[in-house]
């Protein structure tokens, strides 16, 4: 099925070719550039393409492939950089040099890499949709091979090294299951049922972990003006998080920030297991120079591979970076299809892409009866430091987790520069008291004590304005030195030291200590002695 180009306004292309569905993939062009049809009008289509249309012209030829834009699935997909549509940069940059070329839809995996299969079915065994028939061994992952889309009885099943586009087992009605397969990238994936479970994930920050805890298959987002860390806390994030793979996606973000961040990875072991870093992620690129049309995808592609892993039974992490850049590119393509803005330019249904984007985070129970979580951590850059505007709007209404990155913070060079007054966590009664059990019973009681000492020194510091801590009592100098060694020791981490990461024992022995030594000074100072006196704090 062929048609031709009609028209062209940027990456929108109108086309002739009849019989196309809506989100079918086409290839355009003599340079076979990739796209997806966006709108069906009587008489033609209309094409989002993912590639620069420099040089197209009306009259190439347009052919439709019959399948919506998917993600390929399965073995080789660790330690492996993609970009938006899940072509293997490396590859290419190895057949086409530093500039990559435009056409050409790449792979999800090597075909050429050799696996050692082993079956944990037989011959004559009865599998269901979603069943494992066996497993390799991909680093340090068991990586089960799914029954995807067929069930029945195997009729052959495989034992020894496969080739990830082989078949590994015939089931009797000719069907066959195999390594790897294809799977729409706007369609979640099935599961069982979706749980009702809150686990801490351990990010490594104190701030998160003991301010604002985050649950294994929740959501949160960090907004942030200009020159916050938003990027260094994603980065400190997926190099520390308790999970067991992540899909980092730097969506719409400088060239430079992907290229230190992936020189990092490569050198850094994972804290919990003590293996390369790289082996655990998957990096999803496409910085602000590529196809804006890409950019809407990338998100789509890496959270489809994200869920891929769920599946497996893992605990999952994404993170994007940033979102701002994905709502920007849905704002210029709804523009480019003449649609009606709503506000600040932003489509109508900017908050319903939203809404089925965070849904796809959760903790499941697999067709397989395995248990996984996928979580979603999504930084947002929101011009001018502005809350109000849209994008963070949208995602208020669906996260459970809301970091706000302040900006006088970064200035004093607070990291992370986590407002602790305007910050929440949706997830932190169900959080806090698990980890009253697994990590100290007075978790929860230090957690109150901290808060109400930053929330009363909140109160002193505009009279400490006006009158000097020179002209406050003595308890509440007291006070005020407390919550700044709080502030400046123990909710600030140096991000390139080895206290960048904390695990929740060293959080509650850093913590107690610090109260320990409040409640004793002001136990002295009930008695009228003078408290040991630490260098004076002036606020800030």
């Amino acid at each position: 099925m062929s048609g031709r180009i009609i028209g062209i306004s940027g990456p929108t292309v109108s086309v002739d070719l009849a019989g196309l569905k809506l989100y079918e993939r086409v290839v355009v062009g003599e340079a076979g550039l990739m796209g997806e049809v966006v709108r069906l009008e009587r008489g033609r289509a209309v094409v989002q393409v993912y590639e620069n249309t420099r040089g197209l012209a009306i009259g190439e030829p347009v052919v439709g492939t019959g399948t919506q834009l998917t993600a390929r699935l399965g073995p080789g997909l660790l330690r492996q950089m993609f970009d938006g549509l899940q072509r293997p940069l490396a590859a290419m940059h190895q057949s086409q040099g530093p500039f990559l070329l435009p056409g050409g839809t790449g792979a999800g995996t090597t075909a050429a890499m050799k696996l050692r299969f082993t079956p944990t079915k037989s011959r004559g065994d009865a599998i269901r949709v979603g069943e494992s028939v066996g497993y390799v061994d991909e680093g340090a992952f068991r990586h089960p091979i799914l029954a995807v889309d067929c069930e029945g009885t195997i009729d052959e099943i495989k034992d020894g090294e496969i080739g990830l586009e082989e078949a590994v087992a015939a089931l009797t009605d000719g069907r066959r299951v195999f390594a790897c397969h294809d799977w729409p990238v706007r369609l979640p994936r099935p599961y069982r049922r979706k749980l009702s479970r809150f686990e801490p994930l351990t990010t490594g920050q104190r701030c998160i972990d003991f301010l604002f805890p985050l649950a294994r298959g929740g959501s949160a987002i960090f907004p942030g003006g200009f020159g916050t860390g938003k990027t260094l806390l994603e980065q400190s994030i997926a190099k520390f998080a308790e999970v067991d793979i992540v899909v980092y996606v730097g969506c719409g973000e400088r060239g430079n920030e992907m290229a230190e961040m992936l020189d990092d990875f490569t050198v850094l072991s994972d804290p919990w297991s003590k293996r390369p870093l790289m082996e655990r992620t998957i990096v999803v690129v496409n910085t602000s120079n590529m196809p804006v049309a890409a950019r809407e995808a990338s998100i789509y592609t890496a959270i489809t591979m994200a869920e891929y892993y769920r599946d497996l039974g893992y605990n999952v992490l994404l993170l994007a970076d940033s979102l701002s850049r994905w709502a920007e590119a849905l704002r210029e393509i709804s523009a480019a299809l003449e649609e009606m803005p709503g506000e600040e330019g932003y489509p109508t249904y900017l908050g319903s892409r939203m809404a089925e984007f965070f849904a796809r985070a959760g903790v499941v129970e697999t067709l397989d009866g395995r248990i996984g979580s996928l979580t979603v951590l999504l930084s947002i850059s929101p011009p001018g430091g502005d809350f109000s505007e849209p994008v963070t709007q949208a995602c208020l209404r669906n996260t459970g987790a809301f970091f706000m990155l302040d900006t006088s913070l970064a200035h004093r060079r607070h990291f992370p520069a986590i407002n602790w007054f305007q910050s929440f966590s949706l997830y932190e009664a169900d959080v806090v008291a698990q980890l009253d059990q697994q990590v100290a019973a007075e978790w929860g009681a230090l957690r109150q004590r901290t808060r109400a000492l930053l929330q009363r020194e909140e109160s002193l510091r505009e009279v400490a304005e006006i009158v000097g801590t020179e002209g406050l009592q003595e308890a509440d100098r007291l006070l005020m030195r407390t919550t700044a060694r709080i502030r400046q020791t123990f909710l600030a981490q140096n991000a390139y030291t080895e206290d960048a990461f904390s695990t929740p024992a060293q959080t509650y022995q850093k913590i107690r200590q610090l109260l320990d030594e409040h409640q004793a000074a002001s136990e002295r100072l009930e008695r009228g002695e003078s408290p040991a006196h630490d260098a004076e704090v002036h606020p800030s």
